[in-house]
């Protein structure tokens, strides 16, 4: 054989062996791991999944507000009489009813006549003093303050319940998510998707 054959065959075996060493090599080093999230990744669908909406229900909070309401109102004041106990008609009643009873009666009668006299005056001028008793009425205005409760319900939440894969769940959102939900990784609702 030619030395130019002879040659070409070395260079021909020495290349695939270099290639043969390069594939051995390269499946002996891969690395497993990296091998089975390339796996993954081509079974994964491309885009986020959807799960069907089934219910929502709003979830309610009522919350308390107590406040101050004050207004200006007309109170009335009643003064009771200076003389409760009608002393100065009863004085004075018994005064005139004794001198009237001293002037009707005569010798030992006088004195009974001037005493009985002094009685009837006195009860007659302690009840027309008390007829004529007024309380006394003031009025004044007064700055008045009580507290109000105002209630009111809002909203705080919305209780979702979702189909995926034939399994129901249920999860809290902010909003009503409409009728389907973006889901992660199979199981936690992430956002609205109308």
């Amino acid at each position: 054989m030619s030395k130019l054959v002879v040659k070409t065959l070395c260079a021909a075996i020495t290349v695939a062996a270099v290639a043969g060493l390069t594939g051995c090599g390269h499946s002996a080093n891969a690395d497993p791991a990296l091998e089975a999230q390339q796996q993954q990744q081509q079974q994964q669908p491309a885009g986020p999944e959807y799960a069907q909406v089934v219910s929502v229900t709003p979830v309610h909070s009522s919350v308390n507000n107590p406040h101050q309401v004050c207004q200006d109102v007309v109170v009335n004041h009643t003064t009771p009489p200076s003389d409760q106990h009608n002393i100065a008609g009863t004085a004075i009643g018994a005064v005139a009813g004794g001198l009237l009873g001293h002037m009707v009666g005569h010798g030992k009668g006088n004195t009974l006549a001037t005493v009985a006299g002094a009685a009837a005056g006195g009860y007659a001028g302690n009840r027309i003093e008390n007829a004529h008793h007024q309380s006394q009425v003031t009025s004044s205005t007064e700055h008045e303050c009580k507290t109000v409760n105002d209630t009111s319900d809002r909203v705080i939440g919305y209780d979702v319940q979702y189909v995926y894969n034939g399994v129901t769940r249920t999860t809290r959102m902010d909003h009503d998510p409409g009728n389907r939900v973006q889901v992660q990784e199979g199981v936690t609702s992430v956002s609205d998707a109308r």
